[in-house]
């Protein structure tokens, strides 16, 4: 038995697709235990490449179980669509698929409302897939979830009286357009007959599990500064991408969890607004976003690209508890002649002790930068530690020990096989 978290350590976009098809091949059960839509998990295998938003990345591998946590929100068309493209590569779902009954669903408002709060001038960057809206009903206690489906009339009733306050809003706060009542509880009574088979109590589920000596994998979304408490508010999503967001959004309890695994990348990446000390616009900026192909697997957007921080890594491996992490794309950086790494942050000529989530005096850091010799080769074949040039060693070993992690899995490639545990 063994329950392994696996967490993004930056801004998300660290490769956990990949990460998570990988150590999906030793375990039994996959779990997804927050966010929503907003996530781009890419995997690519041979030729074909599969990019998943809802469903874990374990989908992939015939034997594996995978499950949407009480701590997702759902959009049901995503939820759909990701099905049908799955089941168009002879990739089985039925039987393999579980989802929460606890899990919010995502309505109509909530996109809309999503898409106009960014249309305006305090716009933090989201995807406008309703994920805020959505978690802030949660927390208001007007959600609907999934249990909801399988009670008519009270879900009507749900229905109606938050499109009653939310066509209210739209009609004389932001002079849109009212929504039809009858259409948004005519799609969900259909999206009810389409997923009842794949309800299930999941608390219970893993927990049996467990008990059972299954090995699960808990899979976030997004990474560890947008989280909601330990992020770089307001610039952040609106759950808890932490380890600690693992043990909420699954009902697997603390004292059940074995390893928590960190995701880096060996630089870094932003998408959407937010402080952002190590970033690059200039031409190494624009190399990094090119051969890295920087953009946003969801939206599309061009990601901010920057130097490896290793005193946020160190804080993200503070908060979750990292016992080790996997690098990926460090590929990307073997054309440089000289690669940056930020060891501290510092204001008014003085250096920090600790990370500052406030994000203007994030906003107003220097980062300390120390330098380090590039490799200039090409490592994308190489298939073990041993294979690595020197000086792509050296990278390694100085960035471990600047942000205090242990590195144990390296990807050098987009493709499956392109990644190697360090024994």
């Amino acid at each position: 038995m063994s329950v392994t978290i696996l967490v993004g350590s930056q801004w998300g976009d660290e490769g956990k697709g990949k990460i998570v098809d990988i150590l999906s091949e030793y375990v039994d059960i996959v779990a997804r235990y927050q966010g929503g839509a907003n996530a781009g998990h890419t995997v690519k295998i041979g030729e074909d490449q599969y990019v998943l938003h809802l469903i874990p990345s374990g989908i992939l591998r015939e034997n594996v179980i995978c499950v949407i946590g009480n701590g997702v929100v759902i959009d049901p068309t995503a939820l759909l669509d990701e099905i049908s493209l799955l089941e168009s590569h002879n990739i089985k779902v039925d039987g393999r698929l579980f989802i929460s009954q606890n899990a919010h669903l995502i309505m109509p408002y909530h996109k809309l409302l999503d898409s106009i709060n960014e249309s305006g001038d305090n716009k933090i960057g989201t995807t406008g897939r309703g994920i805020g809206p959505c978690y802030i009903d949660k927390y208001a206690r007007k959600g609907i979830k999934i249990v909801d489906l399988l009670n008519k009339k009270a879900l009507e009733e749900k229905i109606r009286k938050n499109l009653e306050e939310k066509n209210n809003l739209l009609k004389k706060v932001y002079g849109h357009e009212e929504l039809n009542v009858e259409e948004i509880i005519r799609q969900y009574l259909e999206f009810d007959k389409t997923i009842d088979k794949y309800i299930k109590d999941i608390p219970s589920y893993l927990n049996n599990s467990i008990a059972e000596g299954k090995s699960i994998l808990l899979e976030g979304a997004q990474g560890s500064l947008l989280d909601v408490d330990h992020g770089t508010y307001p610039f952040v999503t609106s759950s808890s991408p932490t380890a600690g967001g693992a043990c909420t959004g699954t009902g697997v309890p603390p004292n059940k969890i074995d390893r928590v695994i960190g995701i880096v990348k060996a630089y870094t990446t932003r998408v959407g607004n937010g402080p952002f000390p190590t970033e690059l616009v200039d031409e190494d900026g624009e190399k990094l976003r090119k051969i890295g192909a920087e953009f946003g697997a969801t939206t599309g957007r061009p990601r901010r690209c920057g130097w490896f921080d290793a005193f946020l890594v160190r804080y993200s491996a503070m908060i979750n508890g990292i016992d080790y992490v996997a690098l990926t794309k460090l590929d990307v950086l073997s054309s440089l002649k000289e690669i940056k790494v930020c060891v501290g942050y510092e204001i008014d000529g003085k250096l920090l002790k600790i990370f500052p989530t406030d994000s203007e005096r994030l906003n107003a850091v220097n980062p300390v930068y120390e330098t380090i010799p590039g490799w200039n080769l090409d490592i994308s074949e190489c298939g073990a530690y041993e294979d690595l040039p020197q000086n792509t060693k050296n990278y390694l070993e100085f960035i471990s020990k600047q942000a205090g992690i242990k590195i144990k899995i390296i990807s050098v490639g987009a493709k499956r096989q392109q990644t190697f545990i360090i024994q």
